[in-house]
């Protein structure tokens, strides 16, 4: 009786924080719009809006007392780099101007028992762009992630900034990673985080349909896996992708599988999504895809370059999948939009890719 009467209590504490923990819509707390490269963290981290809007400027690994006094000191550019810093700030400042209007930045598609149930959920969460117009197509980004690090703000934020110039929504995810992503948990979190939009659709002024997802890196692996039958989209009973937008995303994890496995799924023999290459699941039925990376690509070639994108490209050819594949000289991993690099304006191209993919489902389906 006691066991359970702590559990509970534990359960309740853990619910109060997450709810203490949410954005705050304070009269009077607005910051201004005023973020630059050169502005340090501590200064983005203290602006009232961004503070109060709940926007995951951290990474984890970061997100603790020295981790925060070391980074702290340093410039929105140097925590970040030269490619996306300007793109980041832009971000910042959307979110600033969002959360001033009066826009919810920060949904959480778990609901408050199920983080009582599984603490790990609480590190989720969906950051909301909303378009310029009422009726848009919307994009989720998932930006990439390697142990204990993850990209909401230099992949994410900028991406968001750059889509919502074009006319987009955009749903930033902050999903599970390392310790806290077992049992598959980030493809529970994209399928849960779409679910949630599709429901609040009307609430977002958005179509639930013809959506795209952009992915990098390890969100570039993931994304291609929610692209798949196996443990993809049906899986969750939302609509299918308009198209998956992936820059340098990872295909095959098998240098890295045996340190995952052991960190997050100990003792269990199944697939997880660290051991699965993305190219072994790709079907005649798989989303269109439109993908990139660059020849100085430091981290896929560490993880084996030749088991990368040139095996995911095959795949695709090889099911006739809608697919457009890039190959820049210049475009390093973290490069986000690519700004200064030769994937510059890739998301423009890659846009239109979605808007034509989007066109033809449309077009294909029966008339009502």
């Amino acid at each position: 009786m006691q066991k359970t009467r702590t559990g509970r209590v534990l359960a309740a504490t853990l619910v109060l924080l997450v709810v203490l923990a949410l954005p705050a819509f304070a009269e009077g707390r607005k910051g201004e719009a005023n973020i630059t490269p050169q502005t340090t963290m501590k200064e983005l981290r203290e602006n009232p809006s961004i503070a109060d809007s709940g926007f995951y400027t951290y990474s984890q690994d970061k997100d603790c007392p020295p981790g925060q006094r070391l980074w702290e000191r340093t410039t929105l550019e140097q925590y970040t780099n030269r490619y996306v810093a300007q793109g980041s700030a832009d971000g910042m400042n959307l979110v600033i101007e969002n959360y001033n209007a009066g826009v919810k930045v920060t949904h959480l598609f778990y609901t408050m028992d199920e983080i009582a149930q599984d603490s790990t959920k609480a590190k989720t969460a969906l950051f909301y762009f909303p378009a310029k117009e009422a009726g848009a197509k919307y994009a989720l980004v998932i930006p990439g992630s390697g142990w204990n690090e993850s990209a909401e703000l230099e992949e994410g934020a900028c991406t968001a900034w750059q889509l919502h110039e074009m006319g987009y929504a955009v749903f930033v995810l902050r999903y599970r990673i390392w310790t806290d992503a077992g049992d598959n948990a980030p493809l529970e979190d994209i399928g849960r985080a779409v679910q949630y939009i599709t429901e609040h659709a009307a609430e977002f002024a958005i179509q639930p349909e013809n959506y795209a997802i952009v992915g990098y890196s390890m969100g570039g692996h993931l994304t291609g896996l929610f692209g798949s039958d196996a443990v993809g989209y049906k899986n969750y009973q939302v609509p299918e992708p308009a198209a998956l937008l992936l820059g340098y995303p990872v295909n095959n994890m098998t240098l890295v599988k045996g340190a995952y496995r052991f960190l997050q799924d100990p003792g269990i023999r199944e697939p997880r999504y660290y051991t699965m290459n993305v190219s072994d699941y790709v079907t005649d039925d798989f989303p269109a895809t439109y993908h990139w990376h660059g020849k100085d690509d430091i981290t896929l070639f560490a993880l084996n370059a030749a088991q990368q994108e040139p095996v995911l490209e095959a795949a695709l050819a090889a099911h006739n999948v809608p697919h457009k594949y890039i190959v820049y000289d210049h475009a390093p991993h973290v490069s986000g939009i690519g700004t200064g690099t030769d994937a510059d304006g890739w998301l423009y191209d890659a846009a239109a890719f979605w808007e034509e993919q989007a066109a033809q489902k449309t077009a294909q389906q029966p008339a009502a």
